[in-house]
């Protein structure tokens, strides 16, 4: 088929798919008023091919064009791109990324490599022809992806095995000549609703008693048995003066649900082999919070924007204590994009030339994003002041008996009016204060990872041999 338009894109999303939203099941996602606004956002990822001043970035050019997001990454050079790609798609969306390909790609790219292992483990190609299979179909067909990788885990001390309720984690309970058959659920699968396919991926390492668990398959949207509970958090249709961002922008997550559901074997690639759940679900975080690290650099660079938007329409742009907060927030900023470039550049091949970006780096960056978060939207609600919490909404705007006295009121330093200083609040405020601000600020804490994790990885990634002969040689000691 080749590349897809957006409303090729919209247009597949029109099948018998089970869906529920704030307890009714959803006829239509396409006409849907939450749902169809949360698809005209990931259709950026399609409008990005359609438009001449992106197309260079979005397409891999040739006797058959195919997204970029595609491309498994042969050089520094292609993670470069892809991190552009991935920045200039959630810059386009006002903060929020699509995440229609960039996170489907993500687990492609590792179930190849870890695929490519398992064959030889096993000793024959059945794994590896499986997923390229599936890679093709999904790049020939320009395909919108989600993947499922977080079970609901019950007793968090206890491994997938050893839980009173088995389906705490995704489980294999059949297996038959043609398949598997699946049981549990998924949480935080985003984007789900509007997508083509489903990537499920282990979420942990398992042990020998975990074998059941050890599953990873891959299957459409619209399968049966499989049921997507939509979280209705930031779907408040809010009007777009008090919330131009989230009145346009809207990811949305479900709550995904294996009831018995049938795998065929071409879709399973990971049966029962617990060795290889530790590292499939590694070799997807090495891509992921690369993606992760790529499209937060819009959100840093709007924090940076705001905070200066709002000292100078305040009029305190030139106080020392003003510049001392617009100082820390640009170094929070360009700190992260050193990195995520960096990452990219100290990126290495793998043993088929495939590129991963470098775990520590980004995983560094992604600990810094994360932990310098809520100081950045602290230098931000600072500057901008309590009105974000308390203006007037548009309605009272558009009041003739009160209208004038705002914009007079309201008003800013000189030349900027009370409805000009308020638009630009309810910016700050949608991305700082409201649902979307506060989605924003659990994301940052919790997707990709948490904070604990990022730590163990950079740990488990420097390679500490050079410091230490550095510091015997210093020392004078040798052992």
């Amino acid at each position: 088929m080749g590349l897809r338009t957006p409303a090729h894109y919209v247009e597949s999303l029109r099948d018998d798919r089970t869906v529920y939203f704030q307890g009714e099941k959803v006829l239509d996602v396409t006409r849907h008023p939450v749902i169809a606004r949360a698809i005209a956002h990931a259709s950026v990822d399609y409008e990005l091919a359609e438009d001449p001043s992106t197309r260079a970035i979005a397409v891999v050019e040739g006797d058959e064009p195919f997204s970029r997001y595609f491309l498994e990454p042969r050089s520094t050079s292609d993670l470069d791109d892809r991190a552009t790609l991935i920045e200039t798609a959630t810059a386009r969306c006002h903060t929020l990324v699509p995440l229609i390909k960039e996170i489907g790609t993500d687990a492609l790219f590792a179930l190849r490599r870890i695929g490519r292992q398992m064959d030889d483990f096993r000793q024959d190609n059945e794994r590896s022809n499986r997923i390229s299979k599936f890679f093709e179909h999904c790049r020939t067909n320009d395909l919108a992806m989600s993947v499922a990788q977080t079970d609901v885990k019950g007793d968090r001390s206890l491994g997938p095995s050893a839980q009173p309720n088995p389906d705490s984690y995704l489980r294999i309970v059949d297996r038959r000549p043609d398949g598997i058959v699946v049981r549990g659920a998924k949480v935080h699968t985003s984007c789900t609703p509007n997508t083509n396919e489903l990537i499920v991926l282990p979420t942990r390492a398992m042990g020998p008693n975990d074998s059941d668990w050890a599953v990873s398959f891959a299957l459409p949207v619209a399968t049966p048995g499989l049921t997507l509970v939509a979280s209705p958090y930031g779907s408040q249709q809010n009007e777009a003066f008090d919330s131009p961002i989230s009145s346009q922008r809207l990811m949305m997550e479900t709550t995904t649900i294996f009831e018995d559901v049938f795998v065929p074997n071409e879709r399973v690639f990971l049966d029962g082999h617990h060795e290889f759940a530790g590292p499939l679900a590694l070799a997807f975080v090495d891509y992921h919070r690369f993606t992760a690290i790529a499209y937060k650099l819009p959100l840093v660079d709007a924090l940076v924007g705001s905070a200066a938007l709002m000292a100078d329409i305040n009029g305190i742009a030139k106080a020392n204590h003003v510049r001392e907060k617009l100082t820390w927030l640009i170094a929070y900023a360009e700190t992260l994009r050193a990195l995520v470039e960096s990452a990219a550049r100290r990126g290495s091949p793998d043993d088929a030339g495939v590129y991963v970006p470098d775990p520590l780096i980004v995983n560094i960056a992604k600990s810094h994003f994360a932990h310098g978060f809520h100081t950045a939207l602290q230098h931000v609600q600072d500057l901008a002041g309590g009105l974000l919490v308390t203006a007037p909404g548009a309605a009272d705007f558009a009041n003739p008996a009160t209208g004038n006295l705002l914009r007079s009121y309201l008003g800013g330093r000189d030349g900027i009016d009370g409805e000009t200083r308020v638009r630009a609040l309810n910016m700050v405020s949608d991305l700082t204060t409201r649902e979307f601000g506060g989605y924003h600020a659990v994301l940052a804490i919790h997707a990709e990872g948490s904070l604990e994790a990022e730590k163990m990885l950079i740990q488990r990634s420097y390679d500490p041999s050079r410091v230490l002969a550095y510091a015997k040689q210093i020392a004078g000691i040798s052992y």
